[in-house]
């Protein structure tokens, strides 16, 4: 592993969480298949079936975690090669890009998870009489999982930057007030979004009926003290003194941005493709039975069945979407390398 060069393992370990990220989707959808369905009776009325634990939330968060978290060690990496290579090192400087989108990637995909969570709640268990564990293991859990995710990634990724904060010794520097105000000026806003979830599922778990005026009124001004605190924080560490700004060649860093660009156009394309495509191939695993036209003192219900993956279903279903998500990823990761290869040697920056 050594003998690969720091900044193409920087570019691979963020392809190596998406292919981690890939597998954990395509197991929540398949985990999806496998939730007791509701059964309605000839006038409508529907009888729920015994609550089980929903493993999918877990499994799509692993795969946001798989990105996140990989993307922030790829980050890591590139900063060390930059600082190994010289300034000038151009594929150190396209890994540093290409980390710092997955971290991106990752942290808007934590939060959609998380509000996702949080508005689906209301629909999927209206009606239900819940287990207090269940509902909590279910809707709870996930949502603080995702929310301390995304606020270690955040801070980890763009506020206390080890790789590039120690000292000349290579001991790591200690946390300025301006780090520790811009620390809070990020995460507070996050924090207070998720206790206002949180206060607004808890509401509707113990009163039983939809959200009422005063209680948005409640989350809102929750949220929006969060984001009052938030930038009080945020414009205390923009008062602080700044750093020295380093300079940059501003012809080799347009070149170099295009040509991410370009990469990255090819990688999203084909990889929603690979992700809509496995989640297709898996759909077509349940079928649902047709009830009769005039069900009138019979069965109304449709149920459905779930198939079990054959030879041929993994040939023409789930194949082209396991290609694909490889042709993406050796795609990104030859794209960038051959694109930010150095014809000469870099002499590291004085």
């Amino acid at each position: 592993m050594n003998r690969i060069p720091l900044a193409n393992r920087a570019v691979a370990l963020p392809l190596i969480g998406l292919l981690v990220a890939w597998l954990a989707f395509m197991g929540a959808a398949l985990a999806n298949l496998y939730v007791p369905q509701p059964i309605y009776n000839n006038v409508g009325v529907a009888t729920f079936p015994e609550e089980i634990v929903q493993i999918a939330p877990y499994l799509f968060l692993l795969g946001i975690a798989a990105v996140s978290v990989a993307s922030l060690i790829g980050k890591r990496w590139a900063q060390r090669s930059r600082v190994e290579q010289g300034e000038g090192h151009k594929l150190s400087r396209a890994a540093l890009r290409f980390a710092n989108l997955g971290v991106v990637l990752g942290l808007a995909a934590g939060a959609i998870f998380a509000i996702g969570n949080f508005l689906g709640a209301f629909n999927t268990y209206s009606g239900r009489a819940e287990n207090p564990v269940l509902r909590l293991l279910s809707v709870y859990v996930p949502i603080l999982l995702a929310t301390g995710l995304v606020v270690y990634v955040l801070l980890a990724a763009f506020v206390f930057n080890h790789e590039s904060e120690k000292n000349t010794d290579g001991t790591k520097v200690k946390m300025t007030d301006a780090q520790k105000a811009l620390g809070l000026g990020y995460a507070i806003p996050i924090l207070a979004t998720a206790v206002a979830i949180i206060f607004g599922l808890a509401v509707y778990d113990v009163t039983r009926t939809n959200l009422q005026v005063w209680i948005w009124v409640i989350i809102i001004a929750i949220v929006a003290t969060g984001v009052v605190f938030g930038t009080r924080f945020a414009n205390r560490a923009r008062a602080a003194k700044p750093a020295p700004a380093k300079p940059r060649t501003a012809l080799t860093a347009g070149a170099s941005n295009l040509n991410f660009v370009l990469s990255i156009i090819f990688g999203s394309a084909v990889t929603i493709m690979a992700f809509s495509f496995g989640t297709q191939a898996i759909s077509k695993l349940q079928t649902w039975s047709n009830p009769p036209i005039d069900c009138v003192g019979v069965e109304c219900n449709s149920i459905p069945s779930i198939t079990a993956p054959s030879l041929q279903w993994l040939l023409e279903e789930m194949a082209p979407a396991k290609v694909l998500l490889l042709l993406a990823v050796v795609g990104i990761y030859v794209t960038i390398t051959e694109r930010n290869k150095e014809t000469a040697p870099t002499k590291k920056a004085k």
